[in-house]
């Protein structure tokens, strides 16, 4: 799993790459959320998964972690980029309910 981070006055990008697996969550949680306090005055964050290959159960808890955290600082969260394989896991998880996609 690589990660990369792009930031405006107003958005945080965090783009996602490789496996979203329960091995690689862990590191993604952590570097995501490391993001997400540095970047605390921003309006929105959009997690772009436009290169994620392969994600299972755990890419469901990373995103549900990430939407808890940034209610914590009022800040919605955004969902792009989702393979048609990532969309329909994402789509029958219900998750678009809470993390809406651009």
């Amino acid at each position: 799993m690589n990660i990369t981070v792009r930031g405006t006055a107003e958005t945080l990008y965090i783009y996602l790459s490789g496996e979203l697996d329960e091995y690689s969550a862990r590191a993604a949680r952590e570097r995501a959320d490391r993001e997400i306090d540095e970047h605390a005055g921003v309006s929105r964050v959009v997690i772009d998964l436009a290169e994620v290959r392969f994600m299972d159960s755990a890419a469901i808890g990373f995103l549900i972690g990430r939407y808890k955290k940034l209610k914590r600082y009022q800040t919605p969260l955004f969902v792009r980029g989702a393979s048609a394989a990532a969309d329909k896991v994402l789509s029958v998880s219900g998750i678009y309910t809470l993390i809406p996609k651009i």
